[in-house]
């Protein structure tokens, strides 16, 4: 609540009071003072209330009729524009008073993501801090995994209307159901600039749009990432770093794994896993864990001068992901998986460079990412026949490298207009069908949030 609404607030409660204060000179002084204590209670307590969101509306075109789409989901059969909220959020927190240290040991967060769509939950958790030091604090419930930065960077403050391939088809809606332990100096503390987040989830994501994501195995996924931000010359330059690792799973039931390799031939594609581990210990038949390992590293810097505000940042991100055949998303529901596994190693890496021009409200945007969802394949490899019982590569092994161009424009210290286009390049391979040229699958997005 703002600080003149408070104060008119208090004016329409206390000056008729006064008023007949005065004309009542027999009115009760401690009654009086009783009232206002009260009226104190009451503001103190809506003000560790807050309701806050944002909306994303957006109208895209794209370059063919129903294209596959990581900018803002897949276009429908026949579809080559839209309008479309992207994002609707709607949050609801909670912190409890301050103690005399000045730390609050409670927080807690409901967040709603309403759109054409549907309803679902983004954030459902509660934070405890220890009120003794306020260096330590436990998070439990719904949240953003701790991995990374583009994950856990708000979408609402966001240069560009989407987050990277990689960390999309890695992290589906970003958040995950589990607990996590947070290490950091409370604000007037000197350590305050290092973090350090570790937690366990289940490991299949949160919940989409009418999913659901009960946790189906008893295994653990385990995220944690170790960050440092600092400034210097009164705030005008500013530095942060960080380095990720994921390190979990998730049960296959009856389904063969399959790992690369190369065939009698010499061709490269998928062979079977003969050293994928049962599951034995707690007498489950023919049940198997994924192996699902990340390590990340992240960097951000700005600097104001002369030209305006300058922002670069970049993440890069390497490790082992399960898939299907088709595609390497991890996966974002509650059965087991049935269908056959393939273990890929993996790369990715995005980077940003944000420019203010000069005192205007614009910004320029230019980003540009890359996944390579199987490092152990390129070019005209993809594709390729396969012999005995390997398979070949297919679409889900693909390489895609993102251009991203944007023009920001702030309307007012709420609104962010943005046009922004995709260019989207894909690898490239003769023997793979669907993939011998590149796609036509360019995107250009205007709106705002």
């Amino acid at each position: 609540m703002k600080l003149h609404l408070l104060i008119t607030t208090i004016a329409i409660i206390l000056v008729p009071r006064l008023v007949s204060s005065q004309v009542t000179p027999t009115v009760n002084i401690d009654t009086l003072n009783a009232q206002v204590g009260s009226l104190k209670k009451d503001i103190n307590l809506l003000k560790r209330f807050k309701v806050s969101g944002y909306l994303q509306p957006q109208y895209q075109v794209a370059d063919s009729l129903g294209q596959t789409s990581i900018a803002g989901g897949n276009f429908q059969p026949g579809v080559n524009n839209r309008f479309m909220l992207r994002r609707g959020r709607i949050k609801f927190q909670y912190t409890g008073a301050a103690n005399s240290k000045g730390i609050s040991s409670s927080q807690y967060v409901l967040q709603f993501d309403v759109t054409e769509r549907g309803l679902t939950i983004k954030d459902a958790y509660a934070k405890i801090t220890d009120p003794w030091s306020g260096w330590v604090s436990l998070t439990a419930g719904v949240f953003n995994n701790p991995f990374g930065y583009e994950v856990y960077y708000s979408s609402s403050l966001r240069e560009s209307p989407e987050r990277a391939r990689m960390s999309q088809l890695h992290f589906p809606n970003e958040r995950e159901v589990g607990a996590m332990i947070t290490l950091q100096g409370p604000k007037n503390s000197k350590w305050n600039w290092l973090k350090l987040d570790a937690g366990f989830f289940n490991g299949n994501g949160a919940p989409g749009f009418g999913g659901d994501v009960s946790d189906f195995d008893s295994n653990k996924d385990f995220s944690g990432r170790i960050s440092m931000e600092k400034s210097i010359k009164e705030d005008k330059i500013k530095y942060g770093f960080g380095v990720s690792y994921y390190d979990g799973g998730y049960r296959i039931d009856s389904v063969t794994v399959y790992k690369s390799g190369v065939d009698a031939n010499g061709t490269t594609g998928f062979v079977i896993d003969t050293k994928a581990i049962d599951n034995a210990t707690v007498g489950l038949v023919n049940r198997k864990f994924t192996t699902r390992k990340y390590v990340g590293v992240d960097g951000q810097f700005s600097i104001k001068w002369k030209p305006g505000v300058t922002i670069l940042k970049a993440e890069f991100l390497m490790g082992d992901q399960p898939g299907a055949s088709a595609d390497s998303k991890s996966p974002n529901d509650k059965n087991a998986i049935t269908r056959d596994t393939y273990q890929r190693k993996f790369n990715g890496a995005y980077f940003y460079f944000v420019q203010s021009i000069l005192k205007t409200p614009f910004q320029l945007l230019v980003k540009y990412d890359w996944y390579d969802p199987n490092t152990d394949v390129k070019g005209d490899e993809l594709g390729k026949s396969m012999i005995g019982s390997a398979k070949a590569t297919s679409g889900g092994d693909v390489r895609y490298d993102t251009y991203g161009f944007g023009l920001l424009y702030h309307f007012d210290a709420n609104i962010r207009v943005t046009a922004y286009y995709d260019l989207v390049k894909n690898e490239i391979s003769k023997n793979l069908s669907g993939f011998t040229q590149d796609r036509s699958d360019n995107v250009f997005t205007c709106g705002c949030k």
